[in-house]
């Protein structure tokens, strides 16, 4: 794990030959054979996650077990499957636009996280859709897949990535995938479960905890996800910000409720949640090395 979380802060998302883009591709070819002009059933949506995910999920079974290079095999899928840097590399920019006061610069980079429109938000609006994708991506595409990768290894990662990007391509409310995205959108939230418990209850240690808990209990059952709002509320009253309210998403205005308690996010707000993340990330890190050492 030490050795995939490194890999990532040095390296990086692979430039060229990611496997998550080829895996996007052949989920693509699946859905339009299964689900063509968005006519596919839930019985469909199945069919398509089980070609898409169990194949290489049961390949990293068979390569895992390999004798001499099965660790190695650990450390790939993990350093593939986290995005600890990535998420670093999309978040600083926008704070520093936003502290530069190019607001156009910090509407473009901040469109690259989040799927709501972008084009009209204010400074404090870009600040809060940053924040609210680092406390929730923190969750996603980091956390969740240390969590996966320390209880069933390679097979674990490999296994909790793919259903997490089926999600985010089929996982819509709409009338495509309405239906073929359903069982897509139920296993990522039942594999994010208990990661997204613990991350909200690593937010609230790293930062004003009774809030965080207060903001947790309250806030998070009103919210439309139910991994998302123990994440953001807690990490919202972590930081003592005020996150959530109206936003659009394709062209339709969603009202969402309030999470956290204080004042709108600033750039630094930003900041201080990804070096929330990046805390938790070494907190999940310890925590597990003296576990293992207990347990060897």
């Amino acid at each position: 794990m030490l050795a995939g979380v490194g890999l990532d802060c040095w390296l990086g998302e692979p430039r060229r030959w990611h496997p998550l883009v080829a895996f996007g591709n052949l989920s693509t070819r699946i859905e339009r054979r299964l689900n063509g002009g968005g006519h596919g059933w839930r019985s469909h949506g199945v069919m398509g996650w089980c070609l898409a995910v169990l194949p290489p999920t049961f390949l990293s079974i068979w390569l895992a077990n390999l004798p001499y290079i099965g660790w190695l095999v650990g450390v790939a899928a993990l350093y593939a499957a986290i995005g600890l840097r990535s998420l670093g590399e999309h978040a600083l920019p926008v704070s520093q636009a936003l502290r530069l006061g190019d607001l156009p610069e910090a509407r473009r980079r901040v469109g690259y996280m989040v799927s709501r429109r972008t084009a009209e938000l204010d400074a404090d609006g870009v600040a809060r859709a940053g924040t609210e994708s680092v406390l929730e991506n923190g969750s996603d595409a980091v956390f969740a897949a240390l969590f996966w990768f320390a209880v069933a290894g390679a097979p674990g990662v490999v296994l909790y990535r793919l259903s997490n990007t089926l999600d985010a391509m089929w996982g819509y409310r709409n009338e495509r995938f309405e239906r073929f995205g359903w069982a897509a959108a139920k296993i990522d939230d039942a594999l994010n479960y208990l990661p997204a418990r613990l991350v909200a209850v690593t937010y609230a240690l790293l930062g004003n905890t009774l809030a965080a808990l207060r903001c947790w209990r309250k806030q998070a059952p009103a919210w439309d996800s139910p991994n998302a709002g123990p994440v953001m509320a807690a990490g919202a009253g972590a930081l003592g910000v005020a996150l959530g309210g109206p936003a659009v998403y394709h062209g339709e205005v969603h009202e969402r409720g309030q999470l956290g308690e204080g004042d709108a996010p600033k750039a630094r707000d930003i900041e201080r949640a990804m070096n929330m993340v990046w805390a938790g990330v070494l907190l999940w890190l310890a925590v597990l090395a003296i576990g293992s050492l207990q347990f060897a």
